[in-house]
């Protein structure tokens, strides 16, 4: 990654230093009994669930996202909270019914609901969130939104019990969580999916979490910069992963044959949106058109292209 990297090692002693923010760090409870949302052991000691290829609904219940956990031989990493708090009850009782060891982090890999939703699940599990170093900011400026226009989507009963919660542990470059005999990297990228993207290394099993940097299947939905994101994938295929867990799509996927679809489809893209530039089409004339050879090779074209051919238009205009 361009820049300067910085390490830090947190280990257990980390959650009794004081240093977290109250409303970010929940207080040591047992969480009430549900059911668990029904995971696989991807590796030793990494469970992971599979999100529907949907939009988030009632029906649903924001399960859209891929979400897992990590335990070692003191504590557990969650990472993402899943697009409800219903959602992140069953994450909770699901790392319950595989350890008694205590949730240390629950990692959010960027801002979206499907992925934060869950957060207020947390709480009463004595788990500390840790984030991008943009998180904070992203979530202020769009958490109110998000709970606003949400509602009509999941529903009064849904949201009633979701909340905005920000980080008390933000990265910038990597970080290193220690679970005991188990220390997993945290990343944080420049703009791509969003500009506050953190991927998640689990060093024992060379599993990663990517987050939305990776979509297989569900179709990639651009929330940053799609230069950016094109720049960075080089950065992520050096990762020397042996799996993946994607944001969505196939779980676990193969590293880094993981990211070849969204390549194509990125690369057609920007090729689409070049050629309307040079021919002085209108952002509405060039939206209808781009990508188009992508269709039937994602989940979700429908919904996601012209959003995300706006934002490319929007972008490649000033190159």
């Amino acid at each position: 990654m361009a820049g300067p990297s910085r390490r830090t090692f947190l280990g257990t002693g980390l959650l009794l230093a004081g240093c977290c923010m109250p409303h970010a760090r929940f207080a040591s409870a047992e969480p009430a009994e549900t059911e668990a949302l029904p995971v696989k052991e991807i590796a030793k000691g990494i469970f992971a669930f599979t999100g529907a290829p949907e939009m988030m609904s009632t029906a649903n219940e924001g399960e859209i996202c891929n979400i897992g956990f990590i335990i070692g031989n003191e504590g557990v990493a969650a990472i993402d909270s899943g697009g409800s708090a219903a959602e992140g009850r069953r994450l909770v009782a699901a790392i319950r019914a595989k350890t008694d060891k205590p949730i240390r982090y629950l990692i959010n890999t960027h801002m979206h609901p499907d992925h934060i939703f869950g957060n207020s699940a947390f709480e009463g599990t004595g788990a500390v969130i840790v984030g991008h170093h943009n998180l904070r900011r992203a979530l202020a400026n769009r958490g109110d939104y998000y709970l606003q226009s949400y509602r009509a989507i999941l529903g009064p009963e849904l949201m009633s019990s979701i909340r905005i919660i920000p980080p008390a542990i933000t990265v910038a470059g990597e970080q290193e969580l220690d679970l005991g005999n188990r220390k997993v990297t945290l990343r944080a990228w420049k703009p791509a999916h969003t500009d506050n993207d953190l991927s998640v290394f689990d060093q024992q099993t060379r599993i990663l979490f990517t987050g939305d940097l990776c979509f297989t299947q569900h179709i990639p939905t651009i929330d940053g910069s799609l230069l950016g994101w094109i720049r960075q994938l080089k950065d992520l295929r050096e990762i020397h992963a042996e799996l993946a867990v994607p944001g969505h799509g196939t779980v676990p996927a193969p590293w880094p044959q993981a990211l070849d679809d969204e390549s194509r489809y990125f690369d057609a893209l920007a090729r689409d949106i070049r050629m309307a530039l040079a021919d002085g089409r209108s952002m509405k004339d060039a939206n209808r058109t781009a990508a188009q050879s992508e269709r039937d090779k994602w989940h979700l074209f429908n919904q996601y292209n012209e959003r995300n051919a706006t934002a490319a238009y929007a972008e490649l205009e000033w190159e």
